[in-house]
């Protein structure tokens, strides 16, 4: 295992000023994005929405990496360039998700773990071969009465620490995802509480499994009110709550976080990432790794019309570029009027 040449990828995915486009999005959950736009998810409808992110002019402006799915990266571009291959030539590094999504936890009722270790070595060394230099896992952590249990997330870091193991051994960088999830009516101190358990469990099992921790980044959530909480928290107390956490429970060998979205409107996670970065101060890069909040008005655009092509790809830019200055903390919210 090359040691520094891992750590040389982790830190250009978190160079300063840009940050990870998601589009890693399985079968079911694009099939449920095409249908909020009426379009049928067949699979050249999937190569052509990601064909317009991917190609997107100037993109790698503001994006480092893209983590793509495994039908994606078998793919080309219109062009007639596989995905991947075309990424490396604009200087945005590929990625590929590899878990095989969070599955019921058997005894554990309303909580999950993430399946997908068995026969990870040889999907690993496969998809090196096609052009991946990083990868990603997501642990789902759900908020609920007398949920989330503590063995529950133990597990989930566990495989986390095994994904990021074997990652490392086929000179892939892990991104590490703990998602704690934002669903729920929960205040911002239960899910401070909850995330401080996940992080600290995380890079326990982290230590463990002897993961470099200058080899990997860390995806998770931003410390949030649930979607339906009565009183949610002012954006300011979401960025000093999540900075607050982050460093109890992320060592700063860690080169790089770059949060999830985790069904924040787009403008909101772009001023959250802002306010985070403003407070200053912090041992790591911290950007995004943004999939809905840096699709959504690209999606709407575009809405499957050969036409609005084009238009799509500004509104993916727009955000991208937003995100990128929320980045170094210079992104405020009246840049939404005027981007437009």
């Amino acid at each position: 295992m090359n040691l520094s040449d891992l750590e040389q990828v982790a830190r250009a995915m978190v160079v300063k000023g840009k940050g990870l486009l998601a589009a890693d999005e399985s079968s079911s959950t694009i099939k449920k994005r095409f249908d909020g736009i009426k379009l049928d998810s067949t699979e050249e409808h999937r190569r052509t929405y990601r064909d317009m992110l991917l190609t997107a002019p100037g993109a790698q402006e503001w994006v480092s990496g893209v983590i793509l799915y495994d039908e994606t990266i078998r793919q080309k571009t219109s062009a007639g360039v596989n995905f991947a291959e075309y990424l490396k030539s604009i200087g945005v590094l590929p990625g590929i998700k590899v878990d095989l999504g969070a599955k019921a936890f058997a005894n554990f009722p309303g909580e999950t773990i993430t399946e997908g270790l068995d026969g990870l070595r040889e999907r690993l060394q496969e998809y090196y071969k096609l052009g991946a230099r990083f990868a990603k896992w997501r642990a789902v952590i759900d908020i609920g009465q007398d949920i989330p249990t503590s063995y529950a997330i133990e597990a989930n870091a566990q495989a986390l620490a095994r994904y990021a193991a074997l990652c490392q051994e086929q000179q892939i960088v892990p991104i590490v995802e703990p998602e704690v999830l934002m669903d729920g009516d929960h205040s911002i101190d239960r899910c401070e509480a909850v995330t401080n358990e996940t992080l600290q469990t995380v890079f326990d099992q982290l230590y463990k499994h002897r993961v470099y921790l200058e080899g990997m980044i860390l995806k998770p959530n931003m410390v949030i009110s649930g979607k339906q909480a009565a009183n949610r928290a002012t954006p300011e107390q979401v960025a000093q709550a999540t900075v607050r956490c982050l460093k109890r429970h992320v060592p700063s060998a860690v080169p790089g976080i770059a949060f999830l979205s985790g069904g924040q409107a787009s403008a909101e996670a772009t001023l959250h990432l802002s306010l985070i970065n403003q407070i200053g101060g912090l041992p790591w890069h911290v950007t995004f790794s943004y999939g809905r909040a840096l699709q959504d008005a690209a999606l709407k655009a575009w809405g499957g019309k050969a036409a609005a092509y084009g238009v799509g790809q500004k509104e993916y830019l727009k955000r991208a570029r937003l995100n990128g200055l929320a980045t170094t903390g210079r992104y405020t919210s009246d840049l939404e009027n005027k981007a437009a």
